[in-house]
C-alpha cells in the first residue's frame, strides 16, 4: 500500500484536492493515477447524530443505502466536525482553512440577526472555484448558510448551479413565498439566485435535483463536484407524511412537536434519497469514477442518537462533535475498511486503515492522536497555542460584552475550550 504525502489545508484547496479527496486518500491502494478526473459527490446531512444510521449503531430502524456506502467504502469511526454548529463547519469545508480565520466562521451560526455584511467573501478561494480551474463543473444542492444575497452566495463562490436555501433552516413543505409564516429562521427555496416555489417534501426535492444534476453532467461528459447538503434531519420535525403539522406550526424551531417515530421517518427519507443518488450514478455509468462522501455538519439534536457518547449539537462533548463519515471510491478505497484514527471534517491526512469487523462495521473507541485537536463552541479571542488549543468566548457583535449575542444560550457567557489528545478529551470552562 502506498500513501500520499500529507497536505496543508491551504495547499489542499489550491491543488483542488477537496476534503473528500483527502478523506479518500486514507484508503488508497496502489497508484493514484487514473485516466479520467474523478467526479466528487459530497453528501452532508444536517444535525445527524453519530448513531443515527444503522452502520454506526442505530438499531430501531435501518438505513440500507448509507450502509451500502460503508460496505463498499471506508468508514471513519473517530470523525469530528470542525465545530458543533453548522456555519463554522461549512466555512472549513469550502475553504479548507481553520474556520475562525474568517469572520464568517465566527458566526455560530449565521442567523436572521447576523449583519448582512458577514458572509464568505466571493474573492476567497474555495473548493468549487479551484475545481473549476481544473475543468470541473460545480453544483450545490441544498443548504448554503454562508451569507445572504446580494453580497454572498454559492454562485459568487465558485458554484455554477444552486438549488436550495441560503439560510440555516426551512420548513419541509412550506418553502415557497409564504416561508416566513414559519418564522424568521425559515427560508425560501431558490433556483440560482431567484426565489422559487416547488411543491413537495424538501428532502425529496433535493434528491430530485441531485439526480438531475448527475444526469446533466453525464451527458456533458465533464467531471463534476456535486455538493448535496440536505436540510434533514434538522428541525422542524416533519416526516414525508406530516404536511398537516407543517400547516400548524408557526416557528421552525418546533419546540412543541416531534417524536422519535417522526425523526426516524426523516432519517429514512434522507437514506432513500441517498439511494437515489447512488442509483443515478450506477445508471449513468459514473459510479466507478466518482468519489462519494457521506457525513454530517455537526452532532445530533433533540431526537438524535449519539450513543455511546453524551452531548449534542452546540456542545463540545463528543455527541456535539463526533459524526458519521464514509468515503467510497471504487478501485482506490478498500471496500469494508475502517479508519480508527481521529480526523476532522476541515483537515485530514492520509492514514493506514484496516477492515471493518463486520459487514456494516463496529463502533470503535480506540485511542487515537488527532490530526486536528481543537474545536471551539464560541468566538475566537486568543492566539492558537503550541498545542493547537484556542480559547474562545461568546461576545456580542454590537457591544463586545459576553453573553449578549442574539444566539447566546443563557448561562454560556464564559470561555470554553476543548482539546483532544490520544484517548483523552479536555474541556475548559
Amino acid at each position: 500500500m502506498t500513501h500520499a504525502a500529507a497536505l496543508t489545508r491551504r495547499r489542499f484547496v489550491q491543488a483542488s484536492a477537496a476534503g473528500s479527496l483527502a478523506l479518500a486518500a486514507a484508503g488508497l491502494r496502489g497508484s493514484r493515477a487514473q485516466s479520467a478526473k474523478p467526479n466528487i459527490v459530497f453528501i452532508m446531512a444536517d444535525d445527524l447524530g453519530y448513531a443515527d444510521v444503522s452502520c454506526y449503531g442505530q438499531h430501531d430502524y435501518t438505513t440500507p443505502n448509507i450502509d451500502r456506502l460503508a460496505i463498499e467504502g471506508l468508514k471513519f469511526t473517530q470523525a469530528y466536525a470542525n465545530s458543533p454548529v453548522c456555519s463554522a463547519t461549512r466555512t472549513a469545508l469550502i475553504t479548507g482553512r481553520y474556520q475562525y480565520r474568517l469572520p464568517v466562521g465566527l458566526e455560530e451560526p449565521i442567523n436572521a440577526f447576523t449583519p448582512k455584511t458577514i458572509g464568505l467573501p466571493p474573492d476567497h478561494p474555495t473548493l468549487p472555484s479551484q475545481l473549476k480551474r481544473a475543468g470541473y463543473g460545480a453544483a450545490l444542492v441544498g443548504k448554503w448558510h454562508l451569507g445572504f444575497l446580494p453580497d454572498f452566495g454559492p454562485l459568487k463562490s465558485g458554484y455554477d448551479q444552486f438549488f436550495g436555501i441560503f439560510g440555516g433552516a426551512a420548513d419541509y413543505f412550506n418553502h415557497g413565498p409564504d416561508a416566513s409564516r414559519s418564522g424568521a429562521e425559515a427560508y425560501q427555496l431558490h433556483e440560482q439566485e431567484v426565489p422559487v416555489e416547488r411543491h413537495g417534501y424538501m428532502t425529496n426535492l433535493l434528491g430530485d435535483r441531485a439526480v438531475q444534476v448527475i444526469e446533466g453532467y453525464a451527458r456533458s461528459k465533464d467531471p463534476f463536484l456535486l455538493s448535496l447538503h440536505f436540510t434533514a434531519p434538522h428541525w422542524p420535525w416533519e416526516g414525508p407524511d406530516d404536511e398537516a403539522e407543517s400547516r400548524r406550526i408557526r416557528n421552525v424551531f418546533h419546540r412543541d412537536g416531534g417524536t422519535q417515530k417522526t425523526y426516524m421517518s426523516m432519517v429514512q427519507s434522507l437514506d432513500s434519497n441517498v439511494g437515489r443518488v447512488l442509483q443515478s450514478l450506477d445508471i449513468q455509468g459514473a459510479a466507478g469514477n466518482t468519489i462519494v462522501v457521506f457525513t454530517s455538519d455537526n452532532g445530533g439534536e433533540r431526537f438524535s442518537n449519539t450513543w455511546p457518547f453524551t452531548g449534542m449539537k452546540q456542545e463540545l462533548l463528543e455527541g456535539g462533535l463526533r459524526i458519521p463519515a464514509i468515503v467510497r471510491w471504487p478501485g482506490h478505497v478498500a471496500a469494508g475498511s475502517c479508519r480508527i484514527r481521529a480526523s476532522c471534517s476541515g483537515a485530514t491526512r492520509p492514514e493506514r486503515s484496516g477492515p471493518c469487523a463486520t459487514a456494516t462495521g463496529n463502533i470503535s473507541a480506540s485511542p487515537a492522536t488527532s490530526s486536528c485537536s481543537t474545536w471551539s463552541r464560541t468566538r475566537a479571542s486568543g492566539p492558537i497555542s503550541r498545542t493547537g488549543t484556542r480559547t474562545c468566548s461568546i461576545a456580542s457583535r454590537a457591544t463586545g460584552k459576553p453573553g449578549t449575542a442574539p444566539c447566546c444560550p443563557k448561562g454560556l457567557a464564559r470561555r470554553l475550550t476543548a482539546t483532544r489528545a490520544t484517548s483523552w478529551r479536555t474541556i475548559t470552562v
